[in-house]
């Protein structure tokens, strides 16, 4: 996830798609003749993206592949290079990642970025109309109407429902034992299963989830402690934070707290 800019937009989504779904979101990406590049860290989410207007692509090994729209961003565990060439105008849907695989009826995978087929595919033409039209309430209405039908054939497993609810309120700061006790199950049932539906286990997703605690709390203020955010989100000490902040970003706090401030 971008850290929030002037054109960035967030809608809660129907109560039908609560339990899968955390937000849909709108943005727009000015860019220039030539392309530019942007890092997107780490989020709690995956999410389903597209995009309309000028070219999309994800950098690796120093060579840009086009993205498709729409294209499925996977919970991340290091940092993708997008770049973007003129105006990009995106509009996306935020999902949990242990319901994100269900609601397209695609088996669970731990890829970053990845092209997926999927009927909703076809909504591109109807989404770029209204888009460009700058209706962007009707283009939200069509993908509403799209999950809502598709999570309408999708009897959701109380389990992970449970396990989901505690994991947001815990904001990846409940230990395994303490998720699974939510859930009303064990925890090897819970790992099971969880990992079938989001590719990942609950501790790798909660880890994923307290780094986005940490990301969001720089960016709001970067001139905070960050011992006092160690200690807010349940490390075990600075030194731990700082260990998986660069787990997940290749840098410390410190030093991406200093980035913000000179930005």
């Amino acid at each position: 996830m971008l850290p929030l800019r002037p054109h960035h937009h967030e809608f809660a989504p129907p109560t039908a798609l609560k339990h899968a779904v955390k937000c849909f979101w709108t943005d727009r990406i000015e860019g220039g003749p030539l392309p530019s590049a942007f890092e997107v860290l780490p989020d709690g989410c995956a999410e389903i993206i597209f995009h309309f207007g000028g070219a999309c692509g994800m950098v690796m090994g120093g060579r840009v592949q086009r993205l498709p729209s729409p294209f499925l961003m996977g919970l991340l565990t290091q940092p993708v290079m997008l770049q973007a060439q003129g105006r990009v105008d995106i509009l996306a849907i935020r999902c949990y990642p242990w319901a994100v695989y269900d609601l397209l009826g695609l088996p669970a995978g731990q890829d970053g970025v990845r092209r997926f087929d999927h009927p909703v595919a076809r909504l591109q033409p109807t989404l770029a109309r209204c888009i460009e039209a700058g209706h962007v309430d009707e283009a939200l209405a069509h993908l509403e109407r799209h999950f809502t039908q598709a999570a309408s054939g999708i009897a959701p497993d109380a389990m992970l429902l449970r396990a989901g609810a505690a994991l947001r309120e815990g904001q990846g700061t409940l230990s395994v034992s303490a998720v699974a006790a939510a859930a009303h199950a064990t925890v090897r049932t819970l790992e099971r299963r969880f990992k079938l539906r989001a590719g990942y286990t609950v501790k790798e997703v909660s880890g994923v989830m307290r780094f986005e605690g940490v990301r969001n709390s720089l960016f709001a203020q970067p001139h905070g402690s960050i011992a006092g955010l160690a200690q807010a989100l349940g490390y075990v000490d600075q030194s731990h934070l700082s260990r998986e902040f660069k787990r997940y970003t290749g840098t410390t706090p410190a030093a991406f707290a200093q980035r913000l401030r000179k930005s």
